[in-house]
């Protein structure tokens, strides 16, 4: 069966179950499934249960929802088909990567598997989308990326930005006025074990990935102030839930000063 043959919310629910294990949701709850999808658990429920009888799902009476290899097949074409859309807005209409999300969530059904090769061949087979996101390949591998949260990071470490969440248009805002991108270096300062918020402390000035047409808003990139902001070495501080969906690189000693003298 062909990926167009299943049902837009067949694919939704789908995707949305790879991505809650991709981003360390393990096991995967319904209630983590309502939430995400902005639906009532009986609405997931019904749903849940049509992804098991056509052998996408397995779902235990209260247990956690487990995708087939049926089911991460088809997970994974969705989530190329999302991530490419993404990278050829930013890359090709200039986009800024807090504007993506929806947009392809609402082209990737629309799309036929020949337009997202199309796209996959002119932006030159990108692995990662603007956001730092494995992009699935063809075959359904995916490259390598940082798997490691920054809420994680012990005080005092310099790590890279690999990998923002796309779901939250917000704090990829917040990132952009900030001077934070894909590529920036930064000292984790401080760790708030009341609030649980987290300091960083840019090191230099962001650099798109060579991976990804653009990991800044084009705005940002034509005016120069995102690399002012993250020049001027200004402490910002992330809530944990933020701190927990951006994954980092740890840099050693040797990277940071080589980086640092660059900035």
């Amino acid at each position: 069966m062909a990926l167009q043959d299943l049902s837009s919310n067949a694919q939704d629910y789908l995707k949305v179950i790879w991505g809650l294990h991709e981003w360390g949701r393990t096991p995967v709850q319904p209630s983590d499934l309502a939430n995400r999808a902005h639906v009532k658990p009986s609405t997931v429920s019904g749903a849940v249960t049509r992804l098991v009888s056509g052998g996408y799902a397995r779902h235990d009476p209260y247990g956690a929802i487990e995708l087939t290899g049926k089911g991460e097949h088809y997970a994974l074409a969705m989530v190329r088909r999302h991530r490419l859309l993404e990278t050829f807005l930013v890359s090709a209409l200039h986009y800024s990567w807090d504007e993506v999300h929806a947009e392809a969530d609402a082209l990737e059904h629309a799309a036929s598997d020949m337009m997202i090769d199309r796209i996959d061949e002119m932006l030159g087979h990108p692995a990662t989308d603007p956001h730092g996101d494995p992009i699935p390949r063809a075959n359904g591998s995916l490259p390598d990326v940082a798997q490691t949260p920054l809420s994680a990071v012990p005080e005092g470490t310099s790590v890279a930005i690999e990998r923002v969440s796309d779901e939250d248009p917000s704090l990829l805002r917040y990132l952009d006025t900030e001077g934070i991108a894909i590529g920036t270096a930064v000292c984790v300062a401080g760790h708030d074990a009341q609030s649980g918020t987290v300091t960083l402390v840019p090191l230099q000035a962001p650099e798109a990935s060579s991976a990804t047409p653009t990991a800044l808003s084009s705005k940002s990139a034509k005016s120069g102030r995102s690399k002012t902001a993250a020049s001027s070495h200004r402490p910002l501080t992330l809530p944990a839930l933020s701190a927990d969906h951006i994954h980092v690189r740890i840099l050693d000693e040797n990277t940071v000063a080589e980086d640092t003298a660059e900035g």
